[in-house]
């Protein structure tokens, strides 16, 4: 039986953690959480993640900077980045494209949505 696909959620608000933590398990998928920047570039190094769902505005380093990271570690170039972000002005969408995100979704997003792009970015990666 295959591995089921691996999500990393990374995000300081307790709600969205859980909701989407909620959301992925039930779908089937293997969850790991980051509560922050630092977490996430720790899991990042010890862990190949199928997707990262990935918010912008964080205490300490921010979802730019875990971007940027993963994108330089070799044998992470299938994982997929999503940013779930409040900011959504042109110029914090562009910058989450080219630091190297796949998607970048503004919150608040529909979870449905949510769910069938991280199915169709995983099949592809496959």
């Amino acid at each position: 039986m295959p591995t089921p696909p691996h999500i990393l959620i990374v995000d300081d608000e307790p709600n969205i953690v859980m909701s989407l933590e909620f959301l992925m398990r039930k779908s089937g998928y293997g969850v790991s959480i980051a509560r922050n920047g630092t977490e996430a570039l720790e899991a990042l190094d010890r862990t190949n993640f199928d997707v990262v769902l990935l918010d912008v505005m964080m205490p300490d380093v921010d979802g730019y900077q875990v971007c940027r990271h993963l994108r330089q570690l070799p044998n992470r170039s299938r994982t997929r980045v999503i940013f779930l972000s409040a900011k959504s002005k042109d110029a914090d969408i562009q910058k989450g494209y080219e630091v190297g995100a796949d998607l970048y979704i503004p919150k608040p997003f529909s979870t449905r949505q949510l769910m069938s792009t991280i199915k169709e970015l995983i099949s592809t990666a496959a």
